[in-house]
């Protein structure tokens, strides 16, 4: 059985392609969050909202976190990031620093950038150590097709927002930018979002495009071989970040145990991530990565119905 069985807001630490040994932070309950991307690899938002409080107590996941750091291998960054979006949670900038009161592990912020406008957000995140937000399209359309934000985020104030912070933190601010086949991942398209990254001035842009199970299923992927020539058209450094196997931690497989629990699961009948994560007792977001490296392996398979994506032993189908 996973180890991260009885942390509630805590989980991992898990392998990421720009962070390494990520131990994963959850500010939020599952798909709260400003946007309904049609690209989210957890499904689609069941809470969109610009409301901010504390949904998750901060006193508790100081706790889990000291348990965790305590328990495990120094991880490589603690990344607040997880079901949703993270600045939601208003007291993210108190969190920031009683983490730094527990561990010098680097702390990273994964927000998707819509409340950057908001001068006690940047405030908030001025002490984590690295921060990337997301730019996911270069005009106001395709942001409401892409994103589909809540009624009060406009592009012009997110990406007012996004360029503000950047040029106020006092450390690096790497760019997401997710694109989406016939759709962002066009050159016209690209030219108006590298505009963008131009004015922002990150310190290097994350290109990342479809390869998990999207929310919607006419969000396509890019094709790994145009990714490269798609990153030229980015000023400054680009990393890609989407292609499976690029960094080996990545490729690695879920260890027996948790192949054995999962795999037993989904012999008895298809699983969501989201099923797998109750009937384990782990973090949804871990669930996701460990059942995409057993479709890798070659151990499990996938199959759509209703909209949703249910987990099957390899060669079996629905069932």
């Amino acid at each position: 059985m996973s180890e991260t069985k009885g942390f509630r807001h805590v989980y991992g630490p898990v392998p990421s392609r720009r962070l390494g040994r990520s131990l994963g932070v959850d500010l939020v309950p599952l798909k709260t969050c400003t946007y309904d991307c049609v690209y989210c690899q957890l499904g689609r938002t069941t809470n969109k909202t610009v409301e901010r409080k504390e949904y998750v107590s901060v006193d508790e996941v100081l706790g889990e976190l000291e348990r965790k750091l305590a328990a495990d291998d120094t991880p490589d960054y603690v990344s607040l990031a997880g079901s949703g979006e993270p600045t939601l949670n208003e007291s993210i900038g108190r969190l920031i620093s009683g983490i730094k009161t527990l561990t010098d592990v680097p702390v990273a912020v994964l927000t998707n950038g819509s409340l950057l406008w908001m001068p006690e957000i940047r405030d908030a995140l001025m002490p984590a150590d690295l921060v990337i937000p997301s730019l996911d399209a270069g005009d106001d359309l395709l942001f409401r097709y892409v994103n589909r934000p809540h009624k009060e985020i406009s592009f012009r104030k997110m990406v007012e927002g996004v360029e503000a912070f950047t040029k106020s933190f006092p450390r690096e601010v790497w760019l997401e930018v997710f694109l989406l086949a016939g759709v962002t991942g066009v050159p016209s398209e690209i030219e108006k979002i590298a505009a963008l990254v131009r004015r922002i001035g990150p310190a290097r842009v994350q290109l990342n495009t479809v390869f998990r199970p999207p929310a919607e299923d006419f969000a396509f992927g890019i094709p790994a071989d145009r990714m490269p020539r798609f990153a030229k058209l980015f000023p400054g450094r680009v990393d890609i970040i989407c292609e499976r196997g690029r960094e080996g931690r990545d490729g690695a497989a879920p260890n027996e145990g948790e192949e054995a629990d999962i795999l037993a699961l989904l012999d008895r009948r298809p699983c969501t991530f989201e099923d797998v994560a109750a009937g384990l007792g782990i973090h949804p977001t871990e669930a996701l990565k460990l059942l995409e490296k057993l479709v890798a392996a070659g151990t499990a398979g996938t199959h759509v119905a209703g909209g949703r994506t249910y987990y099957v032993p390899a060669g079996r189908g629905p069932g």
